[in-house]
């Protein structure tokens, strides 16, 4: 795919369904674990202070632009990013083309047993064609034990799926797949976050009107302030500040 480089990242310059379309070639045709990530204001923030989260999304096959303020910054640095890119745009879209397709075997890595559970139930709904082969929810806990680490590979590469989805949070789940993907038996792993709590309703997105304004975070900032301030006073700034002086010194 196009990619737009921005402070240094590159950035998938195409549309969703460009996005989905080459993950699903890769799945067809890579022998070796593919994966993508999403960079926006807050996870360039967090890089600039852990340096394996830095090397894990410039390791990222694809590295989508998520979030109004990379789309923004695009627009001002004249990189032809199409449009915002999410989680969710990938999740629905990819597993939408495989049910078209036929079929495809889905591994969920992360969250709660409960959550995972209501994973399984909606996609038997949603996608009769897809099969959930497995669902692991590890210890919560910043860091994981090598026999813990073994476990979850054990689990993973024992129910042989097309697509591993990991959601553990930025910059955990990221530096998770960073560091595992080459013991991996998966065609395609996705970093994904919130999204297994928006797919079973534990937490709803912003409504659609605020998604196309590019303002997703302002609903949800105010229905969790204490957890999300830092995102919009701190991360944002920065971010803005940090592109106007990479446009000047090019």
């Amino acid at each position: 795919m196009k990619k737009c480089h921005i402070l240094g990242y590159s950035i998938v310059a195409g549309s969703i369904v460009e996005c989905v379309e080459d993950i699903v070639g890769a799945i067809a045709l890579s022998d070796t674990p593919r994966w993508f990530a999403c960079l926006n204001p807050h996870s360039y923030a967090i890089a600039n202070e852990d340096p394996l989260f830095t090397k894990a999304l410039h390791d990222a096959d694809w590295l989508v632009p998520d979030g109004s303020g990379v789309v923004m910054a695009a627009r001002y640095l004249k990189c032809p990013v199409h449009e915002r890119i999410t989680g969710s745009d990938i999740f629905y879209g990819l597993h939408e083309h495989l049910e078209r397709q036929g079929g495809g075997r889905i591994f969920f890595l992360g969250s709660t047993e409960e959550i995972l559970w209501e994973i399984s139930q909606n996609m038997a709904l949603d996608y009769s064609n897809l099969e959930v082969v497995g669902t692991f929810s590890p210890a919560y806990k910043p860091d994981f034990s090598d026999a813990e680490l073994d476990e979850m590979v054990a689990a993973i590469n024992a129910a042989k799926p097309d697509v591993l989805w990991v959601g553990m949070t930025a910059p955990k789940q990221e530096k998770w797949i960073y560091q595992n993907r080459q013991r991996l038996q998966v065609k395609f792993i996705g970093a994904i976050g919130a999204v297994f709590d928006f797919y079973t309703g534990h937490v709803q997105r912003s409504h659609p009107i605020f998604q196309n304004l590019g303002l997703e975070w302002l609903p949800r900032l105010l229905q969790e302030p204490r957890r999300l301030w830092r995102r919009m006073c701190v991360s944002a700034p920065l971010f803005v500040w940090d592109v106007v002086r990479w446009k000047e010194r090019r």
